[in-house]
């Protein structure tokens, strides 16, 4: 039986963000249907934004929404960033930078569990770096239509892209330094 707490409108759109991930990949990679790729990044970014604020205005915040919610993040920042790599749409530097980040905070968070430690919350400025790279990956994928629009796409998308990525390693160094002192300090929690 399904607990009453995980059927809430939240989830429901935190469930819809999950199922444009496939949808993003099979559109650029198969389709090439760029324009219905845009979409579907536009309404992640939208369902991203509302499932928390509704959540939390409304009193539905859940264990599944904290886990699932940065969760999908990552998913859609590494599927985004294997189909760039496919499509060459950005430098093989940036990739490396964006997924070598994730892959070490997902070591440290796989330790903090096996540990029995709390894993990392997110911050302020993580949010905000996801934001920047999620605002900045539609305009890149519209960047490779040339023209005026994609040209203008290109400027604004590097300039989410730079603070993204800066932002992105900042806070990366923050979340690792936060899970060495868990670690070293070894304070278990109550699960």
């Amino acid at each position: 039986m399904i607990n009453q707490d995980v059927l809430t409108i939240p989830n429901a759109l935190t469930l819809l963000r999950l199922l444009g991930v496939p949808l993003f990949v099979y559109l650029t990679l198969s389709l090439k249907a760029d324009e219905w790729a845009i979409l579907v990044l536009t309404i992640a970014g939208a369902t991203d934004y509302f499932d928390g604020k509704l959540a939390r205005a409304w009193g539905q915040t859940s264990r599944l929404g904290e886990i699932a919610d940065p969760a999908i993040d990552r998913l859609y920042i590494c599927a985004i960033l294997v189909v760039f790599l496919i499509r060459e749409v950005v430098p093989i530097w940036l990739i490396a930078v964006l997924l070598l980040r994730d892959l070490i905070l997902a070591l440290l968070s796989v330790i903090l569990r096996a540990r029995g430690l709390a894993l990392l919350q997110v911050t302020f400025l993580g949010k905000a770096a996801t934001f920047n790279l999620m605002y900045a990956f539609p305009f890149l994928l519209l960047a490779t239509i040339e023209s005026v629009l994609g040209t203008i796409a290109s400027v604004v998308g590097w300039a989410f892209a730079i603070w993204g990525v800066g932002l992105y390693l900042v806070t990366g160094a923050y979340y690792a330094r936060e899970a060495f002192y868990k670690i070293r300090s070894g304070n278990v929690i109550n699960t």
